[in-house]
C-alpha cells in the first residue's frame, strides 16, 4: 500500500471553563498549521488566537478563577467573539490554506496538540463544520511523552522554558506568548514533538 504522509499539522487548543465537557465552555480558541516535518504552512501573523465571549454568570472552575483571571477579563470584552461566529472563522482558515473540503480522507489535515482528544471533543460540539474538515485520526503529543516517560530515562521535555521552545521550534514568536495561553501552548506542544523525534530517532 502506497504511504500517503499527512497534508497538514492543525496545531488547536483551547482554555475552558471547566473540566466537565459537558459542561465547559470555551474561554479562547489557538490554531496553527505546519506540515509533517513541522514546518510552518503560514506566517505567524496568520495564526488563529481568539477570546470567546463569555457572559457574567457563566459558571467557571476554582482553577480557572486562580489562574486565568486576565483570560476571563478577555472573554468579557467588548474584542471577545461569540462563540457562534467562530466556526465560520476557523472552517475559513482551514479552506484558506489546506485545500479543505475534500470527501477523501486521507487528504485532510490532522488535529494536533498536547492531550488534543480534550480539544476534539469540545471542537466536536462547538465547531461541527471545522471538524468535518479534518482527519479522524489526532496527533497527540502527550502519547509521545508518556512512552519517553515511562520507558527511557530520558528528561521530560520543559515547555515552561520559552528558550527550550524556541530552540526546538525556532519559528515561534516568543513576543507573543504568555503562559497558560491556549497560543502558548500550540507553538510549545510543536516544539515538545520535535524534541521527542530528535531524541527517539537517536535511539
Amino acid at each position: 500500500m502506497k504511504k500517503i504522509p499527512s497534508t497538514a499539522y492543525v496545531w488547536f487548543d483551547t482554555e475552558f471553563t471547566s473540566l466537565d465537557l459537558d459542561e465547559a465552555q470555551l474561554l479562547q480558541v489557538s490554531v496553527m498549521l505546519t506540515d509533517k516535518d513541522l514546518k510552518r504552512l503560514t506566517p505567524p501573523e496568520e495564526d488563529i488566537n481568539i477570546y470567546v465571549r463569555v457572559a457574567d454568570g457563566v459558571p467557571l472552575s476554582p482553577w480557572v478563577q486562580k489562574n486565568l483571571p486576565d483570560l476571563v477579563k478577555k472573554c468579557r470584552s467588548r474584542s471577545a467573539v461569540p462563540i457562534e461566529e467562530i466556526d465560520e472563522k476557523l472552517t475559513a482558515f482551514i479552506d484558506r490554506w489546506c485545500d479543505t473540503p475534500t470527501k477523501t480522507i486521507k487528504k485532510r489535515p490532522l488535529m494536533a496538540g498536547n492531550s488534543v482528544h480534550n480539544d476534539w471533543i469540545l471542537a466536536r460540539k462547538f465547531f461541527p463544520k471545522f471538524i468535518n474538515r479534518l482527519h479522524y485520526r489526532l496527533l497527540d503529543v502527550s502519547t509521545l511523552k508518556v512512552q519517553w516517560l515511562d520507558l527511557t530515562d530520558g528528561v521530560e521535555f520543559d515547555k515552561n522554558d520559552e528558550k527550550n521552545v524556541k530552540k526546538y521550534f525556532p519559528e515561534a514568536d516568543l513576543r507573543r506568548l504568555r503562559q497558560h495561553d491556549a497560543y502558548y501552548d500550540i507553538v510549545a506542544s510543536a516544539a515538545e514533538l520535535a524534541y521527542y523525534r530528535e531524541h527517539l530517532l537517536q535511539r
